[in-house]
């Protein structure tokens, strides 16, 4: 017995404080691998978001940048019940953080969504100046829809994006959306042919 107690390897020391540092270390090397993974799943979408918000590419990079480094911060990243949503919700409330003028979010972006049927114009100066006329005052009114009109109407025409994905960033339902828009567009028309029957008439 002796003999073999003597052939046996010395028991191994155990440092808890190096083990402890080890779990640490797997664990963290753990969270970066799903936190990389998650910026591979929705950078490209998030993105589109804030360069619709944005309309500036440097802008809406570091708007996404800024998103994703808030969010690795904290831990709740990893709590998430829908990540689209989510993410898609933090990172426009980011670049409407980065903007700098209250509401200029309607006004800038009001140039892409000035696609109701305006009454033909023709060519000549006059009826350019018209129908810029005409533009500047469907700005106007887009700006003075109320906000829960007014987002749905211009994130629905930022890079083509579909009422589900406007959905998942104002957190409300797909059939919600598709409502407001409609409801926006009725109001916009409405207003727009009130406020230029007048005047044509009177040049007619």
């Amino acid at each position: 017995m002796d003999g073999i107690a003597q052939d046996l390897p010395a028991p191994i020391a155990i440092d808890p404080e190096a083990t402890a540092n080890h779990s640490t270390r797997t664990a963290r090397d753990a969270r970066d691998l799903a936190f990389s993974a998650l910026i591979d799943r929705h950078a490209r979408f998030l993105y589109r978001v804030a360069f619709g918000l944005l309309r500036n590419p440097e802008d809406a990079e570091d708007a996404v940048q800024d998103t994703f480094l808030k969010l690795y911060r904290n831990d709740a990243w990893q709590h998430m019940e829908d990540e689209k949503a989510y993410l898609a919700r933090a990172v426009w409330r980011t670049g409407l953080d980065r903007r700098t003028t209250a509401g200029a979010i309607a006004m800038k972006n009001s140039q892409d969504i000035t696609e109701l049927d305006l009454p033909g114009t023709g060519d000549s100066p006059e009826h350019t100046a018209i129908a810029n006329a005409d533009r500047t005052l469907l700005k106007a009114l887009i700006q003075a829809l109320p906000e829960s009109l007014r987002q749905p109407l211009i994130l629905t025409h930022i890079d083509g994006m579909k009422s589900q994905e406007v959905a998942a960033i104002l957190g409300i339902p797909d059939g919600t959306v598709r409502s407001r828009i409609n409801r926006a567009k009725a109001e916009l028309q409405e207003k727009f042919l009130a406020a230029t029957k007048a005047p044509r008439e009177a040049r007619s």
